[in-house]
């Protein structure tokens, strides 16, 4: 299809003759996917429509208790110092973006009165502003009005580098100016094709700027609110033990008509994958659980068996499994840090063995006995949407030539078989979080390794140690206190992958000075990569910016930052009477307002 040809088709359904759905399945058909085919429609001009969630209920409460099971349990409740998914979704619970995004990639209004777009003048032809319009008659939990004072906070708070705020990159470039008590206005420093980053989805949630402004800056871990959430949620907040309890209830006061169903809401930590599975699925003890990394043939059995309360969700996602390879050292101490971007990884310094690990991951044998339909072998980091998707890197799984790589390399075998060069043993540490599936990933990694003369040290942690912000726990996976490391990252995400794709960029890497909240645990630094970052990030043709995201994965796949295992599918468990939808894009509670329960 010609930019002629599209351009007539946008033409035709701005005319009505052509509905929204069809465009967007003509789009799926020549391999594009349907939040771009979306967006194609939002830039010229065409407002999109809002979905329908199909909610019977029709009166607030009266649903009883909503349980739900977090085998990684969240740690705080500051959505700024949210460290992967299991936080954000626990802030998700109270606090709330302007926006949201649904499973067909379209942004929907959650604390904004309306979707920005050209057509009603909340984006800026050039790229450089867009302007939301707030809902009118939101309140905090404690009765506060919500105001457009509460949003420019949100950017001052998180841009504070003093804050060290996980989200500090999405706002990054951005100026959050006040227009009137429910208008605000981003401004971008440069052209932005994605302006919908800023206080949308879970890197968007907002907090109330009445409690939060005494402790903006160096003293944000002090605030009491981080332990105990006042947002503008469906439900509000009655207990928080971290790691292991939340507890809510329904806010009367919410600020959409009968809303939410359940009376009360609550998330319990701890325990493993499988058994959370079987919480749902097979006894019906709880509602849902979250992250269902479990194996396949486990879900499959638990779904087929006669008496089965529950099912799984399956989803498309942007997650990708992989391996990541630490640029620094982390056994030598700079300053009173180990892994400082000062030093440089005594082995890894060699591309060899780099290159070589990358063979020694047999991801076939991953995906067969262990992710099943939850996880796709994948030589690419970024791997969604499709038209972001690398043709130039590929995978193999090839012990020979690993040998080979590493006699060219110098590393010779030592008497007990392990590889040593200039008196530098290849021993490796590897860790990951106690679940089954990666201990099982990390056992055939190792066992590859071994026949290359790699040893390897398999170390597992906790979840909710793993992925804590705690900045006095050595264990975490941003402070990478090991030579490699794995883990799933980008689920949740959104459409565009310039959000996912900046965790590479120098200025994002992990260090004591922003507290471990840099988002490159690996602390790769390349200058073409950030030249590359930057280009994209105002880069307006959205093929030119496809091809610059594209390059971004062959430099951190070719360079050997990173090792993709497999594009994991986000997968949850759901009770056979719950009636949830869950969206690859955003928070599995980008809609907890519309969940309820078929008696």
């Amino acid at each position: 299809m010609t930019e002629r040809d599209l351009r007539e088709l946008i033409a035709t359904v701005m005319a009505g003759r052509l509905s929204r759905r069809a465009f967007v399945g003509k789009m799926v058909g020549l391999g594009l996917t349907a939040p771009f085919a979306t967006r194609l429609l939002a830039h010229a001009g065409l407002a999109q429509t809002t979905p329908q969630t199909g909610y019977k209920p029709t009166k607030a409460g009266g649903g009883g208790r909503l349980k739900l099971l977090f085998w990684q349990a969240p740690t705080l409740l500051n959505p700024h110092f949210a460290v992967g998914a299991k936080d954000a979704e626990g802030c998700r619970i109270f606090y709330e973006p302007l926006a949201a995004w649904d499973p067909e990639g379209n942004l929907v209004p959650v604390l904004a009165a309306e979707i920005p777009d050209l057509e009603n003048g909340g984006v800026a032809a050039d790229g450089m502003s867009v302007t939301w319009r707030l809902k009118k008659g939101v309140e905090w939990h404690d009765g506060r009005p919500f105001t457009a004072d509460d949003v420019v906070f949100n950017w001052e708070f998180a841009s504070d580098p003093a804050t060290a705020a996980t989200t500090i990159g999405t706002y990054r470039g951005t100026e959050a100016e006040k227009i009137d008590s429910l208008t605000v206005r981003v401004r971008f420093d440069k052209p932005t094709p994605f302006w919908a980053g800023p206080f949308v989805a879970w890197q968007g949630m907002i907090i109330p700027r009445h409690l939060f402004e005494p402790y903006k800056g160096a003293n944000s871990r002090d605030a009491p609110a981080n332990l105990k959430a006042v947002g503008t949620g469906p439900y509000r907040f009655v207990e928080f033990t971290s790691g292991d309890l939340i507890k809510g209830e329904r806010n009367p006061s919410y600020h959409v008509a009968d809303r939410p169903y359940f009376d009360t809401i609550e998330v319990k930590g701890g325990g493993d994958a499988v058994s959370a599975a079987r919480a749902v699925i097979q006894t019906g003890e709880y509602d849902y659980a979250w992250n269902m990394q479990v194996e396949d043939e486990i879900l499959v059995k638990l779904e087929n068996a006669g008496n089965a309360k529950g099912r799984t969700q399956i989803v498309q996602s942007r997650g990708i499994e992989h391996i990541q390879i630490n640029s620094a050292d982390p056994w030598t101490e700079v300053d009173g840090e180990r892994s400082s971007p000062q030093t440089k990884h005594p082995l890894f310094s060699d591309p060899a063995v780099r290159q070589a690990l990358a063979l020694l991951v047999d991801r076939a044998a991953v995906q067969t006995h262990i992710y099943g339909r939850t996880g796709v072998i994948t030589g690419n980091f970024l791997n969604n949407p499709e038209r972001f998707t690398s043709k130039n890197t590929k995978w193999e799984f090839d012990v020979d030539k690993a040998n080979r790589l590493l006699d060219e390399a110098g590393w010779k075998r030592g008497a007990d078989g392990i590889r040593v060069r200039d008196g530098k043993k290849l021993k490796l540490v590897f860790q990951t979080s106690i679940n089954a599936p990666r201990q099982k990933t990390q056992a055939i990694v190792k066992q590859a390794c071994q026949k290359a003369g790699i040893d390897v040290e398999l170390k597992s942690v906790t979840a909710s140690v793993y992925f804590s912000s705690d900045v006095a726990n050595p264990d975490t996976a941003r402070k990478f206190y090991t030579d490699i490391q794995m883990y799933t990252t980008g689920t949740p995400s959104v459409p565009d992958p310039e959000r996912f794709m900046q965790q590479f960029v120098s200025w994002e890497i992990a260090s004591k000075d922003n507290k471990w909240q840099g988002t490159n645990p690996t602390r790769w630094r390349n200058d073409e990569y950030d030249k590359t970052f930057l280009a994209a990030q105002s880069e307006l043709d959205p093929v030119k910016r496809a091809a610059l995201f594209i390059k971004m994965n062959d430099m951190v796949v070719e360079d050997g930052v990173v090792i993709p295992v497999v594009n994991r599918r986000w997968v949850a468990a759901i009770s056979n009477h719950l009636k949830a939808t869950l969206s690859g894009w955003d928070s599995d509670f980008w809609n907890l307002k519309d969940w309820y329960r078929e008696t």
